[in-house]
C-alpha cells in the first residue's frame, strides 16, 4: 500500500500504512489524541484483527485481501445534531466508488444507515466515531471495510468485489479511488449541498418504497421505508402509521 497516491487535496495525503493492527479506528484515534493527525489523515492496514462494526459487531476481513482503513476529518462546520449528514455523505462516497467498478447496477444499494449491499449481500460497512466539542463536531474518525478479493466468508450474506466480477483487483488503486470519492462527497457536504445528498441517498436506499418484512419489538411486521429524518432515523410506514426507528429498534427480515 506504500505506493498509494490519491488525487486529493487533503484526504489521504498524510498516510499511515500498517501491516497489521487491531483496529484502524483505534490507531487513528491515537494519532488524534497525540495531535499528530492532519485533516484527512488516513490509516490503512492489510490485516485488521479486531475491527468493529455497527451495533458492536465485529468486522470479518481476511488478511491481505480487502480494504480496511480509517480517515480523520475535522467537520467543525457540522452541528452535533447533524452527525447523520456525515454518515450519509460517506455512504454515498462508498456507493460512488462501487459504481465506478460495477456500473450503475440496480442491485447496488445502501442499506440504512450506511452498509453497502449488492442484492441481499453485504459488500462493505462503515463505522464513524465522532468527538464533540460543545454543539459542534470536533473531529470524526471514518472507518471503512470493503470486501475486495476475499473468496470465502463465515456467513452467506457477505460478498466481495472479486466474487461479483470474477477476477481479483489491485487494492492500492482501489484505495486511492475510494479516498478520492470520499473527499468529493465531503466537499459537497461542506459546501452545504445537503438536499442533493438526501436525494442521492434515497435513490439508492435498499428497500426504499418497497413493502418488506421487518421485526419490531420482537414482532414480525410488514413495512415500507419512506425516508430518513434529519437525525438519521429510518421512517417506515407500518399499516397506516409512519414510524421513526433508531439503530437496534428495527431488524430487517
Amino acid at each position: 500500500m506504500e505506493e498509494l497516491a490519491p488525487q486529493t487535496l487533503f484526504t489521504g495525503q498524510q498516510l499511515l500504512w500498517l501491516p497489521e493492527c487491531a483496529s484502524t479506528n483505534t490507531e487513528a484515534h491515537n494519532l488524534v489524541v497525540k495531535n499528530s493527525a492532519t485533516d484527512g489523515c488516513t490509516v490503512i492496514t492489510d490485516n485488521q484483527t479486531a475491527g468493529r462494526g455497527q451495533r458492536g459487531n465485529q468486522w470479518e476481513a481476511a488478511a491481505g485481501e480487502n480494504l480496511t482503513l480509517s480517515v480523520v476529518w475535522r467537520p467543525t462546520f457540522l452541528a452535533a445534531t447533524d452527525q447523520f449528514q456525515l454518515s450519509r455523505a460517506v455512504a454515498l462516497a462508498v456507493h460512488d466508488w462501487a459504481t465506478t467498478l460495477l456500473g450503475p447496477d440496480p442491485a447496488l444499494r445502501l442499506k440504512w444507515p450506511n452498509d453497502l449491499y449488492f442484492g441481499t449481500q453485504k459488500l462493505g460497512g462503515i463505522l464513524i466515531e465522532n468527538t464533540l466539542s460543545g454543539a459542534k463536531i470536533q473531529h470524526s474518525i471514518v472507518g471503512i471495510g470493503l470486501n475486495i478479493n476475499q473468496q470465502h466468508f463465515a456467513v452467506p450474506t457477505a460478498t466481495s468485489l472479486a466474487l461479483l466480477t470474477g477476477r481479483p483487483h489491485a487494492r492500492p488503486a482501489l484505495a486511492a479511488r475510494l479516498l478520492e470519492s470520499l473527499e468529493g462527497r465531503y466537499l459537497q457536504l461542506r459546501a452545504g449541498q445537503v438536499g442533493q445528498q438526501q436525494q442521492d441517498y434515497l435513490r439508492v436506499l435498499y428497500r426504499y418504497q418497497q413493502p418488506a418484512p421487518y421485526e419490531v419489538a420482537g414482532q414480525r411486521v410488514t413495512g415500507r421505508i419512506e425516508g430518513v429524518d434529519a437525525t438519521g432515523r429510518l421512517l417506515v410506514r407500518i399499516g397506516q402509521e409512519l414510524r421513526a426507528f433508531g439503530l437496534q429498534e428495527i431488524i430487517y427480515r
